[in-house]
């Protein structure tokens, strides 16, 4: 399976930037070409909070005031860019994305007991796992709704389709928690699911709104598809190698939970029938520090960046969307942007 294949892992972009004379963009780089679209999408976001009743407005503001990344919106504004004028039906699909997406880190922090997102205490933390859960159902219903105001009622169809992928994808996860029996190609399908379907959906959206030709719109449909996916291997990565300080949130909490993520599934693999059960034990105790230590360091050679570089070789397929594709600033952005994830890839090698 071409995603996979192994990698060496010893030339990182940035050295190949390096030797070009090129320089890799940094993500705030490539946001700021789309900045004052994504300040609307921000004033929107929060603007939310006044359609819920006012006993639970706070709670909802709370939850959408800290800000990410936004790669998301990001995508679907720059999809829009890249196949024609950036418009309110842009933003629009980009506040409705990322309302998804914040719906879904609510559940997903009261399924890991997660004291810490975007650091701040999360939603749980504060108030508890049921009104959490309720918080998260409140914003979903709400993204969803948003989606029927688009005249193109095929673009709400298929926004509530992707919501719902999203959801199957998580509980699939939740499902196999623990299981040995999970392989690679299992994990990938978990991943395409709950994060690859909704920066597809951003970036095909967002072309069908700019009524851009077919094949432009399968090929962002593509590109976003790869590119949510490398990235969802990237944050498992950075919950085995990141650090709190720096990502802001509460980390090796996919262990905890067993959830077995391409690192793990990568050692797996490889690993002789001793170093399984080592492992199976050290997840078992919670042993997360001597966990990731054998991931960087086992036979296998370093399951942590062979997976890596799976997620940079994810991303270079991505950019092949763009062999022969009418170049503007924006889909340039949408290359660039694939290289600055590449590069946080590069930050996390052992």
């Amino acid at each position: 399976m071409e995603l996979f294949a192994r990698t060496d892992g010893r030339t990182s972009r940035r050295a190949v930037a390096k030797a070009s004379g090129s320089r890799v963009l940094r993500l705030a780089e490539v946001a700021g070409l789309v900045q004052p679209h994504l300040e609307k999408v921000e004033a929107r976001i929060a603007q939310q909070a006044a359609a819920f009743d006012p006993a639970i407005e706070g709670y909802v503001l709370y939850a959408v005031g800290s800000r990410g990344k936004r790669l998301r919106p990001m995508l679907a504004l720059l999809a829009g860019g890249a196949t024609g004028k950036i418009d309110s039906g842009h933003v629009d699909l980009a506040v409705i994305v990322e309302l998804i997406h914040i719906a879904t880190l609510v559940h997903d922090d009261v399924m890991d007991e997660a004291q810490q997102r975007r650091a701040q205490p999360t939603a749980n933390a504060r108030w508890g796992n049921s009104l959490s859960v309720l918080l998260g159902d409140c914003l979903f219903a709400h993204a969803l709704t948003l989606s029927t105001n688009f005249e193109n009622s095929d673009i709400g169809r298929a926004i509530a389709r992707t919501a719902a992928t999203v959801c199957s994808g998580e509980m699939i996860q939740t499902q196999r928690r623990f299981d040995l029996n999970l392989t690679v190609e299992d994990y990938l399908r978990i991943v395409q699911m709950k994060t690859g379907s909704l920066f597809s959906a951003a970036a095909e959206l967002a072309a069908i709104i700019s009524e851009a030709d077919p094949n432009v719109i399968e090929r962002l449909k593509n590109f976003g598809f790869q590119i949510g996916t490398a990235y969802q291997i990237y944050d498992d990565c950075v919950d085995l190698a990141g650090t709190e300080s720096v990502t802001g949130k509460t980390l090796g909490t996919d262990l905890r939970k067993g959830k077995f993520t391409l690192p793990v599934l990568n050692f797996l693999r490889s690993a002789s029938e001793f170093e399984r059960e080592r492992c199976c034990q050290l997840v078992l105790d919670e042993k997360i520090e001597e966990m990731i230590e054998l991931l960087k360091n086992g036979a296998n050679n370093g399951a942590l960046n062979e997976s890596i570089g799976a997620g940079s070789d994810l991303i270079r397929k991505a950019q092949r969307e763009f062999d022969g594709f009418a170049s503007n600033r924006y889909s340039a952005a949408l290359f660039s942007l694939g290289d600055a994830l590449c590069d946080m890839f590069d930050q996390l090698r052992a």
